[in-house]
């Protein structure tokens, strides 16, 4: 099996590799484009002197333009990596073009945090409140960042809309309170459907939910393939962060992993409460210190339909973190 998979990817190296040496294309003078699972055409420019910004993107619905993470054994972020490194399918495929890639993107951040506040989580309630609003005052830059704050019981609460205020949204935090069941399918569903396919302006940008939560749902009408789904259309990862510091792990804890997973994002079960700040650190690391690759995919039809991605690093002791795929947007 091991051979089998080595001779389906360096065709895929070997691809890409000849297309940047004949196209010229690098991170550094491409002009990429917009990922298909967003419909609409954007830009991003460079501001003047910001040399941690990423190059002019020119996006087109017919490209995907995708961000992934890479760590070592131990966690640790892999930032060194180039495009010939990796190995990619696009529904099987090995893309049609490759317009760039480039190593730790600074693209601004669309950032969606979703809060438990059923009766479950009372007791450590306060303690994750205070962790959130830390993260949004370490994470967020003013001048190009928004996110937006949503509690959920039986109902999403959500307490600020997109904004820049750190102030505004340390005080959506505050307004939260626990209280009722648990509807954690439907919460993460409408923040993907009201808010982050929404997320959208004249420029890429890249979008996460942060979910505090201890992942039982007791009151959804939507299913967890819903809510997935939904997250995948938006082109969103979800970060989650377990609240059941319990010595074992139970549905909840598989439901969390499962949703990060699907959206190429990350799962923590902190051993204590206390410990959930060094979780939300860990998530802020992950989203200043990722990759970007834009390409266009091979046999591209606008149907609707699910593409899933495949990508690898041909050194097999680094894991790649990447979405299972996405929607293709209709004609």
């Amino acid at each position: 099996m091991r051979n089998a998979v080595s001779r389906i990817f360096c065709p895929v190296i070997a691809l890409t590799c000849a297309l940047c040496a004949t196209a010229g294309l690098t991170a550094q003078t491409a002009a990429p484009a917009q990922p298909s699972g967003s419909a609409a055409a954007q830009n991003q420019t460079q501001p003047p002197g910001d040399q941690n910004s990423t190059p002019t993107v020119k996006v087109s619905v017919n490209e995907v333009y995708l961000v992934f993470t890479v760590t070592d054994k131990h966690g640790h972020f892999i930032r060194d990596l180039r495009q010939s490194d990796f190995a990619l399918l696009d529904d099987h495929k090995a893309p049609a073009q490759v317009y760039s890639f480039s190593q730790q993107t600074n693209l601004p951040l669309r950032v969606g945090i979703l809060i438990d506040t059923s009766t479950s989580i009372r007791q450590r309630f306060q303690f994750e409140q205070q962790a959130a609003q830390s993260f949004l005052l370490s994470v967020m830059r003013a001048s190009s960042d928004k996110a937006f704050i949503e509690g959920f019981d039986v109902v999403p609460d959500y307490r600020q809309d997109w904004t820049s205020d750190v102030d505004a949204l340390t005080r959506g935090i505050d307004a939260l309170s626990p209280g009722g069941g648990t509807a954690l399918y439907d919460a993460v569903y409408s923040a993907c459907r009201d808010k982050m396919l929404s997320a959208r302006g004249q420029e890429p940008v890249r979008k996460a939910i942060v979910l505090v939560s201890d992942g039982d749902d007791n009151q959804s009408h939507a299913y967890l393939e819903d809510a997935i789904k939904e997250c995948q259309r938006a082109d969103t990862k979800i970060y989650a962060i377990s609240t059941d510091v319990s010595p074992t792990r139970d549905r909840g804890d598989d439901v969390l992993n499962k949703m990060a997973i699907a959206t190429g994002g990350r799962a923590f079960f902190p051993d204590s409460i206390e410990d959930m700040p060094v979780s939300f650190q860990a998530i802020q690391d992950e989203l200043r210190s990722q990759y970007a690759l834009v390409y266009k995919p091979a046999d591209f039809k606008a149907d609707g339909s699910f593409r899933p991605i495949y990508l690898f690093c041909l050194d097999r002791k680094y894991t790649v973190r990447v979405r299972e795929g996405y929607f293709a947007p209709n004609s």
